[in-house]
């Protein structure tokens, strides 16, 4: 027991020093006092798994480098922080689509300025365009599983800008057209990958 407090002393004491936090703004990270940071790096005591957890997700580390002994030339692994690595993700995602929304708009207002007309279409053209673009990230970031929806709510949006565009000639058969795509879609989901 002496040897883990001991190992976790010296783990916290070099990642503290590495970020440059006094003892007292690393107390204050965890919410602690200065004197449990200070028992902790004589080896005194243990902090609990819970701290140990903070400790890990301040330093973008695992528990695991925590609890073992590290030698002095050993590179530190990180760990990524999952949730901004989505949340960044997600924001380039969106930001992506902007210009897409920004052209529509543009398309639009310059109709309506010089025809007199409410031009809506352009918008609905712009859905199946930001379903794709949802779709290549997606399978550049995100979780593939996820592309059989998106595939599936990319046939349907065009389907329904095709309606949309023929609307005069109530070509509400057009949907027929997405059922065999469905199916196809869904025997795709569900083939085996070797």
């Amino acid at each position: 027991m002496n040897d883990l407090k001991q190992i976790i002393a010296h783990n916290i004491i070099k990642l503290r020093k590495e970020k440059k936090l006094t003892q007292i703004e690393f107390a204050q990270k965890l919410n602690y006092s200065d004197k449990a940071i200070s028992k902790w790096e004589r080896a005194e005591s243990l902090p609990d798994v819970i701290v140990l957890k903070q400790i890990s997700d301040i330093f973008g580390i695992s528990v695991d480098y925590l609890l073992k002994e590290h030698s002095e030339n050993e590179k530190l692994v990180l760990v990524k922080n999952k949730k901004n690595s989505k949340i960044n993700k997600v924001s380039l995602t969106l930001l992506a689509t902007c210009p897409i929304w920004i052209i529509a708009t543009i398309i639009f207002t310059f109709i309506l300025i010089f025809t007199n007309k409410y031009v809506w279409l352009v918008f609905f053209i712009s859905v199946p365009l930001t379903v794709l673009l949802f779709l290549i990230f997606n399978s550049i970031w995100g979780n593939r599983r996820n592309n059989y929806f998106i595939v599936s709510i990319f046939v349907w949006s065009i389907l329904s800008c095709l309606y949309l565009c023929l609307f005069k000639f109530n070509v509400w058969q057009i949907f027929i057209l997405g059922i065999p795509a469905q199916i196809a879609i869904i025997l795709w989901a569900n083939l085996k990958r070797r």
